[in-house]
């Protein structure tokens, strides 16, 4: 618990977070808001048909906050800090603090984990909050189930930024891959094209848990179980990694 509470302390004292925070409040509710002004234009013509999707699509669109969150997690412990600092890297402070490298990815694990469900609940309250101001008396029920399942997808998926990080020991190639696969194009959208089997990809089975999309066959509680199981793949495999790894190469 002492390593959970420093690892909190060291994530809130980072910059970045608060950029995290803000992408990940705000996004999801601007494209909630974009997307109920189309609804109600095609409500009052008589046209919806997509009403009840209305929300969840920020949720879904909108998880670039909790990427960073996991990214900034893992890749600050290997920047090298300033001349006048030593030189060094925060990671050999911290396995000097913590010996059982385990338990510091447990710690860290378990910080992203409860902070990403923080962002994920202030995200779904601004997203909510947009949807209900722009379609006011036109705003659809939202199923508790799929608020959780949302919730499921956004610490998942952070928890996958931070397992990949672990693996790359740099920012720039998670951070980059899963911005583009959530927010302008998803591979696994045009993998299923060619193959179903690019369906049980961890972004395309965690969507299913809160959204039922066209080519859906996964109910939500295997979505999640799916995303689940590649969420323990890349931790599992990134702590055998970081276990054998030099820290100081």
């Amino acid at each position: 618990m002492r390593a959970f509470n420093a690892e909190l302390s060291k994530l809130f004292s980072l910059p970045g977070i608060w950029l995290a925070f803000l992408i990940g409040a705000i996004a999801p509710a601007v494209i909630a808001a974009l997307d109920s002004t189309a609804q109600k234009e095609e409500i009052i013509a008589g046209v919806s048909t997509r009403l009840s999707e209305v929300g969840y699509i920020g949720l879904a669109l909108g998880v670039q906050g909790v990427i960073i969150l996991g990214v900034l997690a893992v890749s600050s412990e290997y920047l090298t800090e300033s001349s006048e600092s030593g030189g060094g890297q925060q990671i050999t402070t911290s396995l000097t603090v913590v010996s059982s490298r385990l338990h510091f990815l447990l710690a860290k694990a378990g910080a992203v984990t409860v902070t990403s469900i923080l962002l994920s609940v202030v995200a779904m309250m601004t997203t909510l909050s947009a949807t209900h101001l722009v379609l006011g008396e036109y705003t659809p029920a939202f199923e508790g189930s799929k608020l959780l399942g949302a919730i499921c997808y956004w610490t998942f998926t952070a928890l996958l930024a931070f397992g990949i990080t672990v693996l790359t020991k740099n920012g720039t190639i998670p951070l980059a891959v899963l911005i583009i696969n959530t927010s302008v194009v998803s591979f696994s959208f045009l993998l299923s094209k060619v193959t179903k089997l690019a369906l049980y990809l961890p972004d395309r089975a965690g969507i299913d848990m809160f959204m039922l999309m066209s080519d859906s066959f996964l109910t939500p509680f295997t979505g999640g179980l799916v995303m689940f199981a590649w969420v323990a793949f890349f931790f599992i495999a990134a702590a055998i990694v970081f276990h054998r790894r030099d820290v100081a190469s």
